[in-house]
């Protein structure tokens, strides 16, 4: 520790959110050169490495071969696929001194598709697996909680290549079973949950999260075992309902209503129900967004939901995806004067109404359903509005909350929900880019076909975060042995030069049993500040040559357990072999 470039820090950085940020910067693993653009120290670089070992071993096993694209890429492939347009201001994107349109990459599909149909043409060459680990780039709009979410980050993203879709359903699964051991291996709590494929497209879809209350995805789960993301749950949609003896609409005055909490106020005071009180859910409200589309133009958007719910961004965002989601500005009101702010119904929505509004709705609005909405008057609702008798809509959309409780989708009981950090995802992707691309093969039969693709990434530099958000205490950082940067931090507590000489011939011979060793032999630094940086850096044994060395003893500490014990100092590398092993 004498030579190793490294300054640890006693406070917290100022931006730290998260502890694996605090942590990782305050131990002197990474350090910040931008936002969302940091630095990896000798320590940090060690720990990258060996998840990198982990991920690059698990891949190997299953016969996947490595291979590295540059991260400066040319327009047209993604112009091709239409990604040049779909990722919006999430790509970064510059010019050459031509003049030539230039893209950092985000992710590979189109290189490694062109790739494929370089060098392949024929299904005798299929099936392939190819795979890279290599920094990407996104113009992250917020990054944060340092490595967790940044502009440049380290992936493992691989592809697989087939003739047809039983040879993609075989792909996807070896790559599945890879994903798990890696994942094993790391030593974090994870789930594997359903998700939605959004911008990548394709149809079976899977995420890897890492357990964490600081996780930025929510998922949930039910007793008989089902697990999505939020974005990928579907509403258990509720029968259609009669609706015969239900009165005939009628819009009624309900003055100072604007939010749902004041009309069901207003309601159980004015109109009281003999069965039972108003409640939100009898409500239906209307929220109103713009879509901007990457190519710039702009969508007004009416969702329609029950009161009690709340439209849920992240749904919303991945229902319409590629489009951003924008706010409905008083300039939006006032291009379309038939929306009275507070009390919109659906009289005024839809593409056939005179706003012309696209109009979807939950679907939990199903035919029959009585609702009290607005009336499109300021100060009045409509009551006894019945789906499909008195208003239709132009669709639905997965749009809503999920909350805590909800039916599972397949029927395995109420959903609990749960946060998570996202490690890994996982693609059926088909053919939407050998279809854009070009790459076909000759069949058997000397046909001309499209190969199918699958897609799978992990992120590797985000693994180092999510390690450390489920592996610290309040000392510091507790690295799982298989990740350390070294499995055993030498302390050296004291100035006799007898502990210095003792130190030294224990780490000589820890290193020749192949066990990487932190030595702190630094002369000046006392005791209590080795110590504190012993727990800080999280190597998962310490050992402290100190006072006990009179008595022919050395303390070995499990940093994980907090568990000590004294060794005699001719035993204690053998017993090291057999921790480290």
């Amino acid at each position: 520790m004498s030579r190793l470039f490294l300054r640890t820090l006693r406070d917290d950085p100022a931006d730290a959110e998260v502890p694996s940020h605090r942590l990782l910067v305050r131990a002197g693993y990474v350090r910040r050169a931008a936002p969302g653009i940091y630095s990896w120290l000798p320590l940090g670089l060690k720990v990258l490495e060996r998840v990198e070992e982990i991920v690059r071993e698990e891949m190997d096993a299953i016969g996947s071969q490595e291979v590295r694209f540059p991260a400066l890429l040319p327009r047209e492939p993604y112009e091709a696929s239409n990604r040049w347009t779909e990722y919006g201001p999430d790509l970064f994107r510059l010019k050459d001194r031509r003049g030539a349109d230039m893209l950092l990459g985000p992710t590979h599909e189109e290189m490694f598709a062109l790739l494929v149909k370089d060098l392949y043409s024929s299904y005798k060459d299929l099936p392939l697996s190819l795979y890279q680990i290599q920094a990407k780039y996104r113009d992250e709009a917020r990054p944060r909680a340092g490595i967790l979410r940044g502009r440049e980050f380290v992936m493992k993203d691989s592809y697989s290549f087939d003739v047809d879709d039983a040879g993609l359903e075989a792909s996807y699964a070896a790559h599945r079973e890879a994903y798990v051991r890696i994942f094993d291996r790391l030593g974090f709590d994870y789930v594997v949950v359903q998700a939605d494929s959004g911008a990548m497209g394709g149809s079976a879809s899977e995420e890897f999260l890492a357990v964490a209350e600081t996780g930025e995805d929510t998922f949930v789960r039910s007793p008989g075992g089902y697990a999505a993301n939020v974005e990928a749950v579907t509403t258990v949609v509720p029968p259609a309902l009669p609706y015969d003896d239900v009165p005939a609409a009628h819009a009624e005055q309900t003055p100072d209503t604007p939010t749902i909490e004041t009309l069901v106020d207003h309601l159980n005071e004015a109109f009281p129900r003999e069965d039972r009180p108003w409640s939100a859910a009898d409500t239906l409200k209307n929220v109103l967004v713009v879509l901007q589309h990457p190519d710039g133009t702009r969508e007004p958007l009416a969702i329609g939901l029950p009161g009690d719910r709340e439209v849920d961004a992240k749904r919303l965002e991945t229902q319409v995806s590629p489009a951003e989601v924008l706010p409905f500005e008083e300039a939006d009101f006032r291009a379309h004067p038939a929306l009275v702010k507070g009390y919109i119904g659906p009289a005024v929505l839809g593409e056939e109404s005179a706003s012309g509004i696209r109009y979807l709705v939950d679907p939990r609005v199903v035919e029959g359903t009585r609702w009290v909405t607005g009336a499109d008057v300021e100060g009045s609702h409509v009551l006894d509005l019945v789906a499909g008798r008195d208003f239709s809509a132009d669709g639905t959309i997965e749009a809503a909350e999920v909350r805590v409780g909800d039916p599972a989708p397949d029927g395995s009981g109420p959903l609990e929900l749960a946060r998570g950090i996202e490690m890994g995802h996982i693609f059926q992707l088909g053919r939407k880019y050998a279809d854009a691309l070009g790459l076909q093969v000759l069949d058997e039969n000397g046909k001309l076909v499209t190969v199918t693709m699958g897609s799978y990434g992990v992120g590797v530099s985000r693994a180092v975060a999510a390690i450390v958000e489920g592996a610290h205490d309040e000392l510091g950082i507790v690295w799982p042995r298989e990740v350390a940067p070294f499995d055993v931090h030498l302390v050296v507590a004291g100035k006799e030069p007898a502990l210095f000489e003792a130190a030294e011939k224990i780490v000589a011979e820890l290193e020749a049993s192949d066990i990487a060793v932190l030595h702190d032999d630094r002369p000046k630094v006392s005791p209590g500040v080795k110590f504190k940086d012993a727990e800080l850096l999280g190597m998962p044994t310490i050992v402290v040559v100190g006072r006990g060395l009179a008595d022919g003893v050395v303390e070995v500490k499990d940093r994980a357990s907090g568990a000590r014990r004294d060794v005699p100092v001719d035993a204690v590398v053998d017993e090291l072999r057999a921790v480290c092993r």
